[in-house]
């Protein structure tokens, strides 16, 4: 790294509102500096669009000062090239990168939380990332520890180098997933989510996600995620302002309430701990509408061939 720092990619578009709430909460973060902060807004897809990303770029300026580096394209590029762009560029010249999308909630650890696991786990080449969000799992509201998992997460995160190099815009290989039964259920943490169902819709143009990808390209090289015990992340663009959204039944928002205050513990866990992943898969099946969810999902496959 060129500095001790980690840089925040910030990435918004067109939601002033969730954007002001996602900064404001950064700014409270413990050991915030927005020297550190590059925020990448995308162009308008129309003229209905002008107007909100306008306003989008005036929060970022009000709330971040003159030290922040405010990037606003000059064409709509779209979530996928815009974080896939920004995340490289950040890596590629500092080594890391903790990232953040505009309709985040922070706890006042997350940065602590994620530069200190940054620091732990830099030099153990069989993990990919750090997480600052957890579901809703039961099992782990005592736990004082942090995680590992197979798998990687969207919403509040960090990264380094040597993990984003393995990231595979092309996702080579995926159609094993349509071969090998016992590998896509493992995708699909034994059928809890339909991960290998986001993947296929990606392959055949239906969908542009960065973050299947990204799961795809940890999964097949063997990969693992730090998570912590209980989310310090939470989503509040699930509420129909999002190009990307919920389903029909589905709920990943999680509990509403204060977001922890303590930092979690950076476990010295090498690998998964299999009750630990069950657990987790369960939780996910639930937010996800259990067997509601399973046929929502089985009818849109039917509906999309």
């Amino acid at each position: 790294m060129t500095e001790q720092f980690t840089p925040i990619a910030v990435f918004a578009y067109n939601r002033p509102d969730h954007l002001l709430r996602t900064l404001a909460t950064l700014l409270a973060c413990d050991g915030f500096d927005e020297r550190h902060v590059t925020i990448f807004i995308d162009g308008p897809r129309d003229s209905k669009d002008t107007r909100a990303v306008s306003d989008v770029r005036s929060v970022a300026m009000k709330m971040m000062g003159p030290n922040a580096d405010i990037r606003l394209a000059g064409t709509n590029n779209g979530l996928s090239q815009s974080i896939t762009k920004g995340v490289t560029e950040l890596v590629n010249k500092y080594g890391r990168v903790i990232v953040v999308e505009d309709d985040l909630e922070l706890a006042p650890g997350f940065l602590r939380y994620m530069n200190a696991a940054l620091d732990k786990y830099e030099g153990n080449q069989n993990i990919y990332q750090v997480s600052g969000h957890m579901f809703d799992v039961p099992e782990f509201a005592s736990r004082s520890q942090s995680i590992l998992l197979p798998l990687t997460t969207t919403w509040g995160w960090a990264t380094w180098s040597r993990a984003w190099k393995k990231y595979d815009s092309e996702a080579a290989g995926w159609q094993r997933l349509r071969a090998d039964r016992a590998l896509r259920k493992r995708f699909d943490l034994d059928g809890a989510y339909p991960f290998s169902g986001l993947m296929e819709r990606q392959a055949r143009g239906l969908s542009d996600s960065w973050g299947i990808r990204w799961y795809w390209s940890v999964f097949k090289a063997g990969g693992l995620v730090v998570f912590p015990p209980q989310t310090l992340v939470r989503n509040r663009g699930q509420d129909g302002s999002g190009t990307h959204g919920g389903g029909l039944v589905a709920d990943f928002s999680g509990k509403d309430g204060a977001l922890p205050a303590s930092v979690p513990q950076l476990s010295n866990a090498f690998g998964v701990d299999r009750i630990d992943l069950a657990d987790y898969s369960r939780a996910i099946w639930r937010q996800n509408g259990g067997w509601l969810g399973w046929a929502i999902t089985q009818l849109r496959r039917i509906l999309e061939r």
